[in-house]
């Protein structure tokens, strides 16, 4: 399968899994997760229809958080609590006037995706934020792909530039990606 049948198989499993439930998993794992590797600033995400949702493990773990705005081509990264407004594709995202943040003050990124692979590998919804943004993150930075185990495949089509997580965060736990 090429990269857009990928994206229509991933969205058809994905509508019809109990994402609340899946989420509340996960988050428990990451608030583990995060706890053991002494993360204090996480990157959260805003979810946007079937996708896992991160936002409960502010409950569950105590940390400051923060969520991307989407620029022309690029994530810029803002402090929680703060106003948020309605992104053009429905998702929620903090206001212009947020002050930024540098990336370099985030331990970890919780990083939405339609399907990863056990190398970390993303199927995205294709314009690229989210790789672009990788790669310009300190190398101690800890990225997690939120993803259902049933969206877990053998492997996806990657481009040179893509940029693997270096974890999966399942209803099963947080694993690393393999290398």
């Amino acid at each position: 399968m090429d990269k857009a049948e990928l994206r229509r198989w991933a969205k058809e499993v994905r509508k019809n899994l109990p994402t609340g439930t899946l989420s509340q998993a996960v988050s428990q794992h990451l608030a583990r997760f995060l706890q053991e590797h002494g993360a204090r600033h996480i990157l959260l995400y805003s979810a946007f229809g079937s996708e896992l949702d991160p936002a409960p493990v502010q409950g569950l773990y105590p940390a400051a958080y923060y969520l991307p705005r989407a620029r022309t081509y690029q994530l810029e990264v803002h402090p929680l609590p703060c106003r948020l407004v309605k992104h053009r594709y429905g998702f929620w995202e903090p206001a212009p006037e947020t002050p930024r943040v540098a990336l370099e003050v985030l331990d970890a990124v919780l990083v939405p995706g339609l399907a990863f692979d056990p190398w970390g590998h993303r199927l995205g919804y294709g314009q690229g934020f989210y790789d672009r943004f990788l790669a310009q993150l300190p190398p101690r930075t800890l990225t997690l792909g939120l993803v259902a185990e049933a969206l877990v495949v053998p492997e996806l089509p990657h481009d040179p530039w893509d940029v693997p997580v270096r974890f999966l965060a399942t209803e099963r736990g947080v694993r690393p990606a393999l290398s």
